[in-house]
C-alpha cells in the first residue's frame, strides 16, 4: 500500500529559519539552482523571505512553504514575471520524488484563479528528466536567458 501524503501551503516566515537554511545549503538542492551563488545564513534568508513577501503584497500571490503531512518539504509557488506567472518548486532531497504530486496540487489552485491563464517554468539545463512535464500537459517553448543563465522554458495552459 502506497503511503498517504497530505500537502498544505503555509508562509515561509512561519518555518524555522534553521530548517530553510539547511534545505537551501544542501548541495543536492543547489546543483539544480544555477542562480544560487551565495551562502545561506540568517541574513540571506531574511532578504529572501522579504523579497517573497513583497511579491505577495504586490501581486496577491507568491511562493509558499510546502508542508507534507505537516513537515516542511520545501517551497514553491507562483511568481509574476512581467505578464507571466512563473511556477517554481524547490524541495528538500527527501521529498524529491513528490514533486509531481505537489505540482498537481498547485496547478489545481492555479486553475481556480482567473488571473492565471497559463504558467511558465524555467528549468536549469541540468534537469534531464522532463517527461513528467509533457505528461502534465506542459509544452516546451525554447531556451531563454534569465540573469545571464540559460534555462529551458515550458508553458502549461491552466484555463
Amino acid at each position: 500500500m502506497a503511503p498517504e501524503y497530505t500537502f498544505t501551503f503555509a508562509r515561509l516566515q512561519d518555518i524555522a529559519q534553521d530548517e530553510i537554511i539547511a534545505h537551501m545549503s544542501d548541495p543536492r538542492v543547489s546543483e539544480h539552482l544555477p542562480l544560487l551563488t551565495f551562502e545561506w545564513d540568517r541574513h540571506s534568508l531574511a532578504e529572501f523571505i522579504a523579497a517573497k513577501e513583497a511579491y505577495w503584497r504586490r501581486d496577491g500571490l507568491g511562493h509558499w512553504a510546502i508542508l507534507c503531512n505537516g513537515a516542511y518539504a520545501g517551497w514553491g509557488g507562483f511568481q509574476k514575471e512581467g505578464d507571466e506567472w512563473d511556477f517554481g518548486l524547490v524541495l528538500k532531497p527527501e521529498f524529491f520524488g513528490l514533486g509531481g504530486r505537489i505540482f498537481k496540487k498547485a496547478i489545481e489552485f492555479a486553475r481556480t484563479d482567473e488571473r492565471i491563464t497559463y504558467v511558465t517554468f524555467l528549468l536549469p539545463l541540468s534537469r534531464t528528466r522532463l517527461g513528467g512535464l509533457a505528461r502534465l500537459g506542459a509544452r516546451f517553448v525554447g531556451e531563454v536567458e534569465f540573469e545571464g543563465i540559460r534555462f529551458l522554458k515550458y508553458r502549461l495552459d491552466t484555463q
